[in-house]
């Protein structure tokens, strides 16, 4: 089981990353300092439920978002799939040399 910080956390980074928002662009957008972003994504900080508001609205979702696991999901299946591929890459290459 997740913790709720942890959930948090990557739900954020996740979000802001899907919009291309930095650290210190999200920052700048919730009217706090980069510094509190990087420590609520590195799950040093929990935020209030009023800065979890406005983070959320910053990332065009709705509150209760933060809190699913469904983002945290799909990026360990994206992340999965690339090293899947990076694997395959890998023994085709080493197939390649083999056979040259």
């Amino acid at each position: 089981m997740m913790k709720l910080k942890a959930v948090i956390a990557q739900n954020i980074r996740a979000y802001r990353s899907e919009m291309g928002l930095s650290q210190i662009k999200l920052a700048d957008l919730v009217d706090t300092a980069p510094n509190y972003i990087a420590m609520i994504e590195a799950e040093k900080r929990f935020p209030s439920d009023t800065m979890l508001e406005r983070i959320a609205f910053a990332l065009r979702r709705e509150p209760f978002e933060l809190f699913s696991l469904a983002p945290i999901q799909k990026q360990w299946r994206v992340n999965l799939l690339n090293e899947m591929a990076d694997f395959i890459d890998l023994k085709l290459q080493e197939a390649q040399k083999e056979i040259f």
